[in-house]
């Protein structure tokens, strides 16, 4: 499996384009230092590796209602194991 579509429970509005669902990725190593390598906390790091994989802006990440960063978080932590 190459990757996890995130259906929102909330969609968000960026850039006037309506998002409803989130493809979410695999992380490579290579996603990983490069999130470790932005400044900031733990969380801001992980919120710019969320962007990465699903290749929007951090903006959108940052948008994002609790519960649907949440799957995010679930989906990515499913890879990892």
């Amino acid at each position: 499996m190459s990757g996890e579509v995130i259906t929102l429970k909330y969609p968000i509005e960026v850039a006037g384009e309506q998002i409803a669902s989130l493809n979410l990725r695999r992380p490579k190593v290579r996603d990983m230092l490069t999130a470790d390598k932005t400044s900031g906390s733990e969380a801001e790091k992980e919120v710019a590796m969320f962007a990465n994989l699903c290749e929007v802006s951090r903006d959108a990440i940052l948008d994002l209602d609790g519960a649907d960063y949440g799957q995010l978080q679930k989906a990515y932590a499913g890879f990892l194991s």
